[in-house]
């Protein structure tokens, strides 16, 4: 039941924000209380706690102000856009899973197994691909297809979490990308050269990092499978031929869908957010239309309805009160006296200012909240023109930050999948095995943003 209600506000948010009628907006917002209401008691226990807190702040704060139900009804839409493409998104994975996508990829990492190096640019290449359209169902994805073949923990480690980082940096199916383009109303196609040759520049070092310890490390009995097994195996995979078209056509298909979402951001002038949202409704009932599949796709939507979207519970109360927050602050003491330090900071020293971001965001991550909610805070109170930057400088450094502390932070989503599937600690992922690799990237990623700014 809860997932028609949470489907259902998704329906009616796309509808109201091409018709704006008052009294829809306010069955919307009604709903999304109920959403999240529903789902407080099913998040885990951090994210409930920092959502209701949150959620009771901004009310508080709201009716000290005397905005009273208008200001509160502003914060609470204030996410809404986000939400409902983080919700939606999956979406546009049914279509790679019938397609047979995931078997190609299957078969290009089977081949490539037995040459670490190749493996690990491999793996990080399918992360960096499947992470806008899978999320974190990226990296079952590929752990599915690994598990089998006893690669060592840290080098699951490291391509896992190097691999999928880089996706918080462009793309604009990701929550980090989409959250803070919205808050600084950056077009996509304005943001999208940094973000992607940032993050591809991040991919290269990883590699080069890797090629260096896996010299160090690993060794050929790392790889149990003998040289005739594995000739074998390269000889079926050549055999079943298809597999390079299969991922040419998933490189296609990718890219297809940034381009119109770019096109259509460009033609409309809609919010990218929506633009994505309806993208990844359309995607899939395209999908069936052009290959009769409607009988194999009817399954997948109703596992989605039942699987999928009842686990959204931390993105649906974290979202949800991390944007009334965000606007409650606004021209609050807290909010102006938090803008006097940041301007402080930046007008002092830039680079000081962003190592000041970047740590803050990073240890406020690691004790256990959620990125999202630090950075919307942010966000909310700053203002390029008062910083005397940018807001594409401001969108580099905030995305920087949400990269590296998901990477880092034991208690996070991304550190927990990444850590849990290799077999390591949450220390031992985020630190060990990449320690060296934040370390560079972070100090290139400042000098790099300052440089722009």
């Amino acid at each position: 039941m809860r997932s028609y209600l949470i489907l259902t506000m998704c329906g009616l948010f796309l509808i109201q924000y091409f018709v704006q009628l008052p009294w829809l907006e306010n069955i919307v917002i009604v709903m999304t209380l109920a959403a999240f209401a529903g789902s407080a008691s099913k998040a885990n226990p951090m994210a409930r706690w920092f959502g209701i807190s949150m959620m009771a702040v901004g009310i508080a704060v709201e009716l000290s102000k005397g905005t009273g139900l208008a200001g509160i009804r502003q914060g609470i839409s204030m996410n809404l856009p986000l939400l409902t493409l983080v919700i939606l998104v999956p979406l546009l994975s049914l279509p790679l899973k019938l397609g047979g996508y995931f078997e190609a990829i299957d078969t290009l990492l089977r081949r490539l197994k037995h040459q670490p190096r190749k493996l690990f640019a491999g793996i990080t290449a399918v992360l960096f691909i499947l992470g806008p359209i899978l999320n974190l169902g990226s990296i079952r994805v590929v752990d599915e297809i690994l598990k089998k073949h006893s690669l060592p923990p840290m080098m699951l480690a490291k391509s896992y979490l190097v691999g999928f980082s880089t996706t918080m940096l462009w793309s604009p199916y990701y929550a980090s990308v989409a959250l803070v383009l919205y808050y600084l109303h950056i077009p996509i196609t304005e943001y999208m050269a940094y973000g992607i040759g940032l993050a591809l520049l991040f991919v290269v070092m990883g590699n080069i990092l890797f090629a260096f310890w896996a010299g160090r490390h690993l060794r050929h009995n790392d790889h149990p499978e003998t040289a005739a097994a594995a000739e074998m195996e390269e000889d079926a995979a050549q055999d079943s031929g298809m597999y390079r078209k299969k991922l040419a056509r998933l490189g296609l298909i990718v890219i297809g869908l940034m381009g119109i979402t770019f096109l259509l951001e460009f033609a409309t002038h809609w919010s990218m957010l929506v633009l994505v949202s309806l993208l990844a409704l359309a995607f899939p009932l395209l999908w069936a239309v052009s290959t009769r599949g409607w009988s194999r796709l009817a399954p997948m939507l109703v596992s989605f309805r039942d699987h999928s979207v009842p686990f959204m519970n931390n993105e649906i109360v974290l979202f949800t009160s991390a944007g009334l927050l965000g606007i409650a602050l606004q021209g609050t003491a807290f909010g102006n006296g938090l803008k006097t330090v940041l301007n402080g900071l930046a007008h002092q020293s830039f680079f000081l200012f962003a190592l000041s971001v970047v740590a803050f965001i990073v240890v406020v991550t690691f004790i256990g909240v959620h990125p999202m909610a630090t950075v919307t805070t942010l966000v909310t109170q700053m203002n390029a023109h008062d910083l005397g930057t940018t807001n594409i400088v401001l969108a580099m450094l905030l995305m920087l930050s949400w990269s590296i502390s998901s990477t880092v932070s034991p208690v996070n989503p991304l550190n927990l999948l990444a850590s849990r599937l290799s077999g390591t600690s949450g220390l031992e992922a985020g630190l060990r095995a990449n320690g060296l690799h934040l370390l560079l990237v972070t100090g290139l990623g400042l000098l790099i943003i300052t440089w722009i700014h």
